[in-house]
């Protein structure tokens, strides 16, 4: 089948609509900018529902558009690689976005940089539009700097702020890491297969399968070189250990941003590129089991860290971050289609937990859990649908995310092998705490007494509530407005039952996701049997039941003594709180270490003495030469005759002795 029309507006509404915000947008669209940008994003929805119907029917496009660049053998054009894998990806991106748009127009009302916001949101959209639609490495890498640009526009969005400003910066920063790596594995791939296109590169993988190649003085195994230099672009983006710290900082964006970045787009671009990838990884062992194994330690890593924090959207940052580790998990073990299908789902629950916390922040200017409480009776939709989106987070039983994550520690338990062992223990143990960490957000937000006088805001243009007392702000605290909470309703709605396409025959489904994306990822196969997936099931399903549980025990009923043990336990409770340290380690091992070198070295060293005495001292030196010429013009006749009889006599001796 051949592109139709439809599919290249997929990615080229958001950017027209990006466009007439960014040009017109100060003069003409202003406080109307949500109107180009929610109909540019909402007619991608449309076309990508199209292009699903069109994969669904099983016609798969791979097709170029025009010739990109060329010199000598490099060749690379830009082209759609239509699949299921793709259209899964598009309609993430797409429904999300859109919902979000719309979530947005209430949201960030009246502020002043309104038109600017949904440029970047729709430029924001473009570039993972393109990322995932792209059929070659070049066009994915366009998509994957494109998103790390509108997210470093998006996350210091309130430049005035500092904190807003740095947390954009160091997004940025970190990610430039991960993509050095990534960028040298799509060197790898054009040395390698001499192209760029997938259809190229994976129909000729099987070639290089036990090659060996020299890098920086070993001989290492070709294919688990290139799938762990892709995998570094991953380990950024996808904000997993060591490069996860720049997520948690994103949080001083936006609330819609928080929800574009970490729910549809930017950090699910590793989990897709390692799953569109697939035939690289199969062929290296290490580099699943290294993918599979940091996707298990940033899962634990990052729970163990949420259940102590107090902010409620880095709370769900966190969160974001453990559940992209179960993400690689699937896929170190194997199992791409599961990590896709949580992908899927956790898109739905996770930008409900955002835009929810969102609803709340709008309310009490505030994003201090410990300041809140009793809230359930003035904001009873954000109420409701949180406690949908944290069910379907935590995993409970038939809701979206207990089928997507159930389905990834069978996985890890059915690989039977020692990384697969590893990896399910700690799966479980993360089984346990995202409900712990979840609903104790949910109760000290909205259950028991109000705590806090809700003044300060996120909002660039928002300002304090009250000052005179808890009681004084809840006066104030009213539900979101229905361009809020409608998109909200419709998120829950995929919480509840955007998982339903893939219950396992275990339960009685016919694992439809997975069959749909066989053709692409393929299937392991596991050789366990159907008691001992039961008795995974119930495990894990246990956990997720003891986890609810305790956070209720501890914060409905005994609410002491989450502070007794806090106390108690006061150096563990230091280290989850301070995030392990890795902020500060990495402060004192790379960033002031940099900082010295710049400033003594670039600036005073290289730049004040070599630079500037260069520049400085060649105009100085001619100065102070023509300083001492200049004394030799004193304007007396005899002085110059004695030197012009000079210069004869120096002349005369000049000629006798060249004779």
């Amino acid at each position: 089948m051949e592109l139709q029309f439809y599919h290249v507006l997929i990615p080229t509404l958001p950017l027209i609509g990006f466009l007439i915000n960014i040009l017109l947008g100060k003069e003409v669209t202003r406080y109307k900018a949500h109107w180009p940008a929610v109909l540019s994003i909402a007619g991608s929805w449309v076309c990508a529902l199209f292009t699903l119907r069109d994969v669904m029917a099983g016609k798969i496009i791979d097709a170029d558009l025009y010739t990109w660049m060329v010199s000598g053998t490099f060749k690379v054009s830009v082209g759609f690689l239509i699949d299921p894998l793709t259209a899964v990806m598009l309609i993430v991106v797409t429904t999300c976005g859109t919902l979000i748009h719309i979530y947005a127009v209430g949201y960030m009302h009246g502020d002043t940089g309104y038109y600017r916001f949904f440029a970047y949101l729709n430029l924001f959209c473009f570039f993972m539009l393109m990322l995932v639609m792209g059929n070659n490495f070049l066009l994915l890498y366009l998509g994957w700097e494109g998103v790390g640009l509108c997210s470093y526009f998006l996350i210091g969005y309130f430049f005035h702020k500092k904190a807003a400003a740095d947390a954009g910066k160091k997004a940025f920063i970190v990610n430039r890491f991960g993509d050095f790596g990534f960028g040298l594995g799509v060197f790898m791939v054009f040395l390698t297969f001499g192209t760029l296109h997938y259809a190229d590169v994976f129909s000729n993988v099987s070639m290089i399968a036990g090659q060996t190649v020299n890098f920086l003085g070993f001989n290492v195994d070709l294919p688990t070189l290139i799938a762990l230099l892709l995998f570094c672009g991953a380990i950024g983006k996808s904000a997993q250990i060591p490069l996860h710290v720049w997520l948690p900082d994103a949080m001083e964006g936006p609330t819609p941003v928080s929800a574009l970045i970490h729910a549809a787009t930017m950090v699910t671009a590793g989990v897709f590129m390692v799953a569109r990838c697939n035939p690289i990884f199969n062929l290296s062992e290490v580099a699943m089991s290294t993918v599979g194994i940091i996707g298990a330690l940033t899962m634990f890593f990052a729970a163990t860290i949420a259940i102590v924090q107090n902010d409620i959207k880095r709370i769900i940052a966190y969160s974001t971050c453990s559940h992209l580790g179960y993400m690689f998990i699937a896929c170190g073990m194997g199992a791409y289609a599961a990590g896709i299908f949580h992908l899927y789902t956790h898109a739905f629950f996770k930008a409900l937990l955002f835009l929810a916390a969102g609803s709340v922040i709008h309310a009490v200017h505030t994003n201090n859990i410990q300041e809140m409480g009793g809230l359930k009776k003035y904001l009873p939709i954000t109420y409701a649908v949180f406690v949908i989106g944290g069910l379907s987070a935590g995993g409970f039983p038939g809701l979206s995310g207990f089928f997507s994550k159930d389905e990834i520690i069978w996985s890890a338990y059915a690989a039977h092998s020692p990384v697969g062992k590893f990896v399910w223990v700690l799966g479980l143990a993360g089984a346990f705490f995202t409900p712990f960490y979840t609903f104790r957000l949910i109760f000290l937000t909205f259950h028991g007494k109000n705590r806090g006088a809700h003044h300060g805001s996120e909002h660039g243009h928002g300002g304090g509530h009250d000052s005179h007392g808890a009681h004084q702000g809840e006066h104030h605290i009213h539900e979101s407005p229905k361009v809020m909470t409608i998109p909200l309703m419709f998120l829950a709605l995929g919480a509840v039952a955007a998982g339903w396409v893939g219950i396992p025959p275990l339960l009685g489904g016919g694992a439809h996701f997975a069959e749909f994306l066989k053709p692409v990822v393929g299937h392991p196969e596991f050789h366990a049997s159907h008691a001992e997936e039961w008795g995974v099931m119930a495990l894990s399903t246990s956990l997720v039941v003891i986890g609810l549980g305790l956070s209720a025990f501890l914060y409905l009923r005994q609410t002491d003594l989450p502070k007794r043990i806090a106390q108690q336990f006061s150096f563990l409770y230091k280290v989850l709180y301070n995030k392990y340290y890795v902020d500060e380690l990495y402060n004192y091992t790379i960033i002031k270490p940099t900082l010295w070198i710049a400033q003594k070295v670039l600036v005073g060293v290289t730049d004040a003495k070599i630079i500037e005495g260069i520049v400085n001292g060649v105009p100085g030196a001619i100065g102070q030469f023509s300083q001492k010429l200049r004394k030799i013009q004193t304007g007396l006749t005899q002085h110059y005759a004695i030197i012009m009889a000079a210069g004869a006599v120096f002349v005369i001796i000049i000629a006798i002795f060249l004779r």
